[in-house]
């Protein structure tokens, strides 16, 4: 078996390709035709995680919406399809709950279509009380603001 390629991980938001990012966002599932001006404010107001790989460039993103104390809500979750199965989603999930800024939270939760084998591994679980939770969603925001 092959060592496993390390990701570089980085919360420097000066190093993130904007462009790239946007380019996956505005045609993933969550984020259908998300504008780069709302990807670029959700960037301004997150701790934001970029995955490198040398020669390469910017591979993964993921962000966390946090108010550094009690909360936080992973997002935007991503590696490029080209470099995926390599064990980066792994190494960038283990980079975020690892952080400084996010021990000690009383809640970390995340909303996922298909991943939920991978958040398992680092004990997320479904929500045990979800008669507790309320949301509001607009899925359709983006694609409507275009038309």
């Amino acid at each position: 078996m092959d060592a496993m390629t390390v990701l570089r991980i980085s919360n420097d938001k000066g190093e993130l390709d904007v462009p790239l990012i946007h380019g996956f966002l505005r045609n993933a599932y969550w984020s259908r035709q998300i504008p780069l001006d709302v990807v670029q404010r959700a960037i301004d107001g997150s701790l934001c995680f970029g995955g490198y790989l040398d020669g390469v460039g910017q591979v993964a993103f993921a962000r966390v919406i946090t108010d550094l104390a009690t909360f936080a809500y992973l997002a935007d979750v991503f590696v490029l399809p080209e470099h995926r199965g390599q064990g980066y989603s792994k190494q960038l999930v283990v980079a975020i709950l690892g952080h400084p800024q996010l021990q000690g939270l009383r809640r970390f939760m995340l909303a996922t279509f298909d991943a939920h084998g991978l958040y398992a591994q680092h004990g997320f679980s479904v929500v045990e009380r979800p008669e507790r939770l309320m949301e509001i969603v607009d899925i359709d925001i983006y694609s409507r603001a275009t038309a």
